[in-house]
């Protein structure tokens, strides 16, 4: 008995562990969710390095599946670089949360692409999150931390 109570403990203070939403300077997030409107309905992947407490640079790809851009299947993919602004401290936000607004510009099939975005971030625990972007190009799913 004495081996469940730990071993539920254990769990319980894993998925309660303080889990930061932005870190600043070295900190890595990976998104991974459904691009559900922008350019087109489809999967969107991103990264995030931080720079220092307020800059982030990364990438991104997304795929679309439906209604891309003139339904012109040269557009069904959209390859981009991002650069987001982190205001988690400068709202004072909760460790857990982080509010970014950010640009997305890139390649968008044969054509140039650029999106704006706020996004919002929270971690529940160290590692796994949720993310949501709306702007230009809106996604929404699953953030890691590296």
């Amino acid at each position: 008995m004495k081996k469940l109570v730990f071993m539920f403990a254990l769990v319980f203070a894993g998925a309660t562990a303080n889990a930061q939403a932005w870190n600043g300077q070295g900190d890595q997030k990976i998104n991974a969710g459904l691009s559900v409107w922008g350019y087109g309905t489809g999967v969107t992947g991103t990264y995030d390095y931080g720079l220092n407490q307020l800059i982030s640079i990364g990438a991104g790809l997304n795929g679309y599946f439906d209604n891309y851009k003139d339904n012109d299947n040269d557009n069904n993919v959209f390859i981009f670089g991002r650069l987001n602004f982190h205001l988690k401290d400068a709202l004072q936000l909760p460790e857990k949360l982080d509010i970014y607004p950010g640009v997305d510009v890139g390649v968008l099939g044969k054509d140039f692409g650029i999106g704006a975005h706020i996004g919002a971030r929270y971690f529940f625990t160290e590692r796994i999150g949720v993310f949501a972007e709306i702007g230009n190009n809106g996604s929404l799913g699953v953030s890691f931390n590296l």
